[in-house]
């Protein structure tokens, strides 16, 4: 049953009464054994050694009849004192078990999708992660109504009961430091979630941190354009067409501009960048799969597609750009893979009958997708951009937030989120610069870095949207100082 948030873990419905009693529970018992003994998880499949740290894998109530899949991995030392952090990958509609197993996770899945690997950067190396399935319909997450439709702020707030849910069930983790951190859609999950936190006295919120995030739809769609121009994509006779056609007054507008030949310019655009083969994720990686080729395109409708995956049918005459990507596809097939991306090795591993075992899977849930077709259908976008979301953080001058981007991603480029941070009009506190990280050795530009008060813009060299997996080494230290609130 999914239980109300508030009532103390095992009571049932009417035994209010005997809440105190309860409560007291994890004092007597101690804090080691607060955790839920029937969520820990003590085999997991495809390692070759069983973990020194403690991990659990269970239901969080996230509202009525709403059960969230979460993954949780102690800190590798001192459990007890350290942080602990919110991970959402994003979509919307796709899994934060990508990031636990293919990003940052204590695990990585290997090509088999038998084995797994362990991860030398792992970020429970130094803070408890809590991995979020979110919202029901995502991966192992599910409701009993089966209805997934929902909606940006219907999210937030979803995500703050489970939080609640997770901390009434690990309550020796209540007044650890809590970090919210999340990649690409998650750059509307955090922030909004963040107001939710932001007001619970209870909860230890020192800041955020978002990962090549979704800051605000106009200037993500503004930036692109630069950003595929001056990395060789658009060739100089494009480009003067589209200065002609979008651009007046020295001020360009790529993203709802009403003057038709701009709009057939900015499809030449998208087709490059989007839909030629060009990994969108990263730019210099290769395309798993190859380059697309004959399919029968629809002429007048697209599939669009975000973070991973989103499938949302849209007249082309009325928006071209209302998401973050977009692919045509033939009538006959809809994938649900993110282009030149290959998910059959965590999809293997996860929907293997032991592992669902391990991981106290409900036989409810659904078989495991990297994202949600149904999910993404059926969400609505309320929030067009994020900006009174982070002045309210920053006016509370008590959070820190880092915004970082892989260098060389295009669904979320990093011009665009550095524009979004510039345009919060905060005090510069450090001058753009390199930052260092330590390979083999030898000191190394992990990428850029502009600090303002409260409040940072980072870029990692070389890296796509999905940073720990291009950049695990400069991930973790770029992490680690953000956690330990260290100069980056």
């Amino acid at each position: 049953m999914c239980l109300p948030v508030l009532q103390p873990a095992g009571a049932a419905p009417g035994a209010a009464g005997m809440g105190p009693v309860l409560l007291l529970l994890p004092l007597v018992l101690g804090l080691s054994r607060a955790a839920p003994q029937d969520h820990e998880v003590t085999f997991l499949p495809g390692l070759r050694k069983q973990p020194s740290f403690r991990h659990f894998s269970g239901y969080l109530c996230a509202g009525p009849g709403k059960r969230l899949h979460y993954w949780f991995v102690e800190a590798q030392s001192n459990p007890q004192s350290s942080p602990l952090v919110l991970w959402l990958n994003g979509g919307p509609g796709c899994s934060s078990m990508e990031g636990f197993l293919k990003e940052h996770g204590p695990f990585l899945v290997q090509p088999d999708g038998v084995t797994l690997k362990y991860n030398d950067y792992a970020w429970n190396k130094i803070a408890n992660v809590l991995y979020l399935e979110s919202p029901a319909g995502v991966g192992f997450s599910y409701s009993d109504d089966k209805k997934y439709a929902t909606n940006d702020t219907e999210v937030a707030h979803n995500n703050y009961l489970a939080l609640k849910d997770f901390l009434r069930l690990f309550p020796e983790y209540c007044k650890n430091d809590l970090y919210l951190t999340g990649e690409s859609y998650g750059g509307i999950y955090i922030p909004t979630l963040a107001e939710w936190v932001m007001q619970d006295p209870s909860l230890n919120l020192k800041g955020i941190a978002v990962g090549n995030g979704l800051s605000s739809y106009e200037i993500n769609d503004n930036s692109l354009v630069y950003f595929a121009y001056y990395h060789g994509l658009l060739g100089t006779e494009l480009w003067k067409d589209l200065q002609t056609f979008c651009c007046s007054q020295e001020k360009c507008n790529f993203h709802d501009n009403s003057n038709l030949n701009c709009t057939l310019k900015m499809e030449e655009m998208i087709q490059i960048v989007e839909e030629s083969g060009l990994n969108i994720y990263n730019l210099y990686a290769p395309c798993d799969g190859g380059v697309p080729g004959g399919l029968r395109y629809e002429r007048d409708y697209l599939i669009t597609h975000d973070l991973g995956n989103s499938f949302i049918r849209m007249p082309l005459r009325f928006s071209w750009r209302q998401n973050l990507f977009r692919m045509p596809v033939a009538r006959s097939k809809v994938r649900m893979d993110p282009p030149c991306t290959n998910s059959t090795d965590i999809s293997v591993y996860l929907n293997a009958p032991e592992v669902r075992r391990a991981l106290h899977i409900a036989p409810e849930a659904p078989e495991w997708q990297v994202c949600s077709f149904e999910v993404n259908r059926g969400y609505k976008r309320i929030y067009m951009q994020m900006n009174d979301q982070y002045l309210k953080l920053l006016g509370a001058t008590k959070y820190r937030i880092l915004v970082y981007n892989g260098d060389v991603d295009m669904a979320c480029n990093f011009l665009g989120d550095e524009w979004f941070v510039d345009s919060l009009c905060q005090k510069v506190q450090v001058a753009r610069r390199p930052w260092l990280y330590t390979e083999r050795g030898e000191n190394q530009i992990g990428g850029f870095v502009k600090e303002f008060t409260n409040i940072a813009f980072l870029t990692i060299k070389g890296a796509g949207h999905m940073v720990p997996t291009d950049r695990p080494l400069a991930a973790f230290t770029m992490f680690s100082r953000f956690i330990r609130n260290e100069p980056y």
